[in-house]
């Protein structure tokens, strides 16, 4: 029986990107000229019906075009969200059917660089989608089997994200730690390799929270304050105010969540609070942001903020499509701050991995850090600590576990 063409895809919560394995070593294809990884983003176009990907959505939403932009999809899995009808281009449909035309984009570009036909896929996927909620995690899994079968494969089987990471990591004899912190997930795999590179995998654990999750709790911190988060409101029927509902500034701070916030109840809801505010000038930037659909603007700039603030040491998130020369400072010391909470709940399921491993935390040789938001400097001290005799590796992050994956395809099928 003959080997079927199978499609390495690495579906992200942030990025995307695919390869196959050629003459023993990974090929990722290129899905935008020059570039092999894939913003998870999509616009729906309001003028010409259409919905756009990757850098092109990205790019719509800066340049401000008019229509519906999306990122963090991946979160939605598993989720009753995920199956929210939207009418969008035109056309009424749910998050699941966006998934589906993200994944037949990818596999059609896929087949377009490289001319053959990909009839089988093997994905990766976090160790827990929900990290609390069995039933949802298991669900997640389900939702997107359903996403990749829609979009014109005929099977795919799924590889754990830090454990694809581990097949494009070169061996070293001893034992090591994978941390994956992708957009949406955190994920470990704790490992044994002897003097021939032979691995064993020793366990494998995971929980739902990334960078997305970082770039929450920054933008509530720094950035939802100057938007009347913890101002208060005037009593309508007597004296006295009570604080502004913290979900409405929640919810726009988070990724997965900005498209339903744009809805006649949110701005309705803003509308009321901006009239009794005691700072209306706060509560009227926040009507502004749902009325001009600036929630992503804003996510955007948190985000550049956080990866300036871990390059140089101190920078600020600019806000300037508020206002102008509206900007707020960041330190790593605030970030710290901020972070410290998720960052202690990483340490802790790194350790739990090794608990779950039988293995202390001081016979720990390497350390493979995966994905951008690993690199973070509390993520990595922390780790250090937890692993002192660790050395951490990065030389692949951003690439290591579409490159597993792309390695691990050729044979995902046998």
């Amino acid at each position: 029986m003959a080997r079927p063409n199978t499609l390495g895809i690495d579906f992200g919560t942030s990025n995307s990107a695919a390869g196959v394995c050629a003459a023993g070593q990974p090929y990722l294809i290129p899905m935008e000229p020059g570039e092999t990884t894939l913003p998870t983003a999509v616009f729906f176009d309001a003028d010409s019906k259409k919905m756009r990907i990757g850098r092109s959505a990205t790019r719509a939403l800066i340049d401000g075009e008019d229509g519906r932009f999306m990122r963090a999809l991946k979160s939605l899995l598993g989720t009753p969200l995920l199956h929210e009808k939207r009418r969008l281009s035109g056309k009424t449909m749910d998050f699941s059917d966006i998934i589906t035309q993200f994944l037949r984009e990818i596999k059609t570009r896929a087949e377009d660089v490289t001319r053959q036909e990909f009839t089988h896929a093997l994905s990766g996927r976090p160790v827990r989608f929900h990290s609390k909620d069995d039933a949802k995690d298991a669900q997640a899994e389900v939702d997107l089997r359903k996403c990749y079968l829609a979009a014109g494969f005929q099977d795919v089987n799924f590889m754990y994200e830090p454990e694809a990471a581990l097949r494009a990591a070169p061996p070293r004899e001893g034992l090591g730690i994978i941390v994956d912190i992708g957009g949406g997930t955190s994920d470990f795999t704790c490992f044994e390799q002897n003097a021939q590179g032979d691995t064993t995998i020793l366990a494998s654990h995971g929980l739902r929270l990334g960078g997305t999750d970082f770039d929450r709790q920054l933008s509530i911190d720094h950035v939802m304050p100057l938007l009347g988060r913890g101002t208060h409101i005037r009593n309508s029927f007597g004296d006295g105010t009570l604080p502004a509902p913290n979900r409405l500034f929640t919810d726009l701070a988070t990724w997965q969540m900005i498209p339903f916030m744009y809805g006649p109840d949110s701005r309705h809801a803003a509308r009321d609070l901006a009239q009794n505010a005691v700072e209306p000038e706060k509560m009227g930037r926040l009507l502004e942001v749902l009325e001009d659909e600036l929630g992503h603007d804003l996510a955007f700039a948190v985000e550049r903020g956080k990866i300036a603030v871990n390059s140089a040491g101190s920078g600020d998130i600019d806000l300037r499509i508020l206002e102008r020369g509206l900007r707020v400072p960041l330190q790593t010391e605030a970030m710290k701050q901020s972070l410290q909470e998720m960052v202690q709940d990483i340490r802790d399921n790194a350790q739990e991995t090794l608990n779950l491993a039988g293995i202390a935390p001081h016979q720990i040789s390497r350390c493979i850090m995966v994905g951008g938001s690993a690199l973070l400097a509390p993520v990595r001290n922390s780790l250090a600590q937890l692993c002192p005799q660790a050395k951490q590796e990065d030389n692949r992050a951003l690439t290591a576990v579409s490159d597993g994956l792309a390695i691990a395809a050729h044979t995902a099928f046998d």
